[in-house]
């Protein structure tokens, strides 16, 4: 009886994992805001992740940002504590002081990361977009 339940469970476990599942995908992340802000003001920036799991074996496990090649944030997530849904979003506010590139990225436990989106933020002189 153990074996059944230990075969059962491995293959459980394999499906939920397998690149060859449906639900098996890398994550990704989008990142929408402007590209002109006035000098010194504060835009907001939202991150928008996908990932088409959200199990306790396969689940988004940390989405990063960099603001000008610098850690910016970072959420980091676990089997007990997953993102709230398979796409969710998170907000971003910085300050641009110059030329501002962002760069987001998004990792799966087990597949990876879809690679980083970013955008850049270029100063209006006239402190308006």
């Amino acid at each position: 009886m153990k074996k059944i339940a230990l075969l059962i469970g491995c293959a459980l476990i394999w499906f939920f994992s397998s690149t060859e599942t449906v639900l098996a995908n890398k994550t990704s992340v989008f990142i929408e805001g402007p590209s002109t802000a006035g000098k010194g003001s504060e835009v907001t920036l939202c991150l928008t992740v996908t990932h088409n799991a959200n199990s306790f074996f396969h689940y988004t496990k940390l989405v990063t940002v960099q603001v000008n090649g610098q850690p910016f944030i970072q959420w980091v997530f676990t089997s007990g504590k997953r993102p709230e849904g398979a796409v969710f979003k998170r907000e971003v506010k910085i300050r641009i002081t110059g030329n501002t590139e962002v760069v987001a990225e998004a990792y799966c436990n087990i597949h990876g990361s879809e690679g980083p989106a970013k955008v850049t933020i270029v100063p209006s002189e006239s402190g308006a977009p």
